[in-house]
């Protein structure tokens, strides 16, 4: 390969990179979006609160549940068409969320909505993974993964503003708008990847091997331990830090950019020692969260603390990607749609956590489920570091598609 091809397909790879951080971010600001106008749909669908709340569950019992289950059944299709076919199904339910003034239809569009995002990040991860050389696997996750975590720092904010702006429909109507520029880009700029020709089946047996499930299960305790304190982040600086108005916007802010430079750089480490870099990410989200519990009554500790918790939580997504990607073996297509789910899992346990903490005793102590999870998490990922990806039997190994290269991306027919 001449140092020019290379280059070539370096370009294209950083193309379909971008598109895919692009679908991501859009898919990630309407999942998250609800929470910013969820006010304004309970006055316009004339229900209260806590039901049209009810559509944030449901939108992630659709990512949970409906992605991996989508995933399975389209595992044998082209990835780019997975990704085309998302996105197109993605757009209709939006439409559906726009123009309907059932609550009722809204709460099935928001569900299904979930189920084609799920299906987008299974079919993103592979294509990610597809268009960079193995050495640079953890950094294409980490562009990916990225998507989601700058549109809970950018996309959320700004989406947010529009729906108090122009209405609640006004903010989804603008998801609708750049999820067709997504879909433009991604028939434009990915290539084909080829669907897994074994079946899902036979990606099960790998994709639920015991090995993968460990890995799964530290998503869980990892995104559960940060969920439980940062749900009620809130109450807890204006209650036992002492700040409010625009220095609690500061503080939301911090958080967000810190979880973006973490999902970004984390790909580096990914790459370089995933599973020492999950020991190390589990123990400085103790330690975070020990400063906050322990000294968050001061503003520059707590600030520090919050900072580390997303420069840490985040900055584990890649590798957790990339060890279950990687333990998976030959059921990596079915694999990744299931840390997605146990994210998913783990914000609702964390979240669950949090409100009995409070609601049993003072905003201070929302900390401490978090903190215990965590400690168990650093035990979870010291107990896994040594787990190594399956031996492949011959059958499967016939069967398992080869991954296309950056030289595949030279070949303008697939473009």
């Amino acid at each position: 390969m001449s140092t020019q091809r290379v280059g070539s397909s370096t370009g294209r790879a950083n193309l379909v990179l971008t598109t895919l951080f692009l679908g991501m971010f859009v898919l990630g600001t309407a999942e998250l979006l609800v929470v910013g106008v969820l006010d304004l749909i309970a006055a316009d669908m004339r229900v209260s609160i806590p039901a049209a709340g009810a559509s944030v569950t449901g939108y992630a019992l659709g990512l949970a549940v409906g992605g991996p289950l989508l995933a399975a059944l389209t595992i044998r299709l082209d990835k780019r068409t997975v990704l085309v076919g998302a996105l197109v199904l993605f757009i209709m339910a939006n439409l559906v969320t726009v123009l309907t003034a059932s609550y009722g239809l809204f709460l099935v569009a928001r569900v299904a909505t979930g189920a084609f995002q799920g299906l987008f990040i299974a079919a993103a991860f592979g294509v990610g993974i597809s268009v960079v050389p193995p050495e640079r696997m953890g950094r294409a996750i980490s562009v990916v993964v990225s998507g989601v975590t700058v549109s809970a720092a950018l996309g959320v904010p700004l989406g947010t503003l529009v729906g108090q702006t122009l209405g609640w429909r006004g903010s989804f109507a603008a998801i609708v708008a750049l999820s067709v520029i997504a879909l433009i880009a991604t028939l434009a700029l990915v290539p084909s990847v080829p669907g897994t020709a074994g079946g899902a089946g036979r990606q099960a047996r790998y994709a639920f091997a015991p090995r993968v499930l460990a890995v799964l299960v530290l998503h869980t305790l990892v995104f559960a331990a940060v969920f439980a304190a940062l749900t009620y982040i809130v109450p807890f600086l204006q209650i036992v830090t002492g700040i409010s108005g625009a220095w609690v916007s500061a503080f939301l802010l911090a958080y967000g950019v810190a979880t973006a430079v973490g999902s970004f750089g984390g790909g580096r480490f990914a790459d370089k020692n995933a599973a020492r870099t999950l020991i190390a990410g589990t123990i400085g989200v103790v330690v975070a969260l020990a400063v906050l519990h322990l000294l968050g009554a001061i503003a520059l500790l707590a600030a520090i603390a919050v900072l580390a918790l997303g420069l840490f939580g985040m900055g584990m997504a890649p590798s957790l990607q990339y060890r279950v990607v990687s333990l998976a073996g030959p059921g990596a297509a079915l694999a990744q749609s299931l840390p997605a789910s146990a994210v998913n899992v783990g914000i609702a346990l964390g979240s669950f956590a949090g409100g009995v903490a409070i609601e049993r005793s003072t905003a201070s102590s929302t900390v401490l489920p978090g903190l215990a999870i965590a400690v168990i998490a650093v035990g979870v990922a010291w107990a896994t570091r040594n787990l190594a990806p399956p031996v492949v039997d011959a059958a499967d190994a016939a069967v398992e598609p080869a991954q296309p290269g950056p030289a595949s991306l030279t070949n303008d027919t697939h473009l």
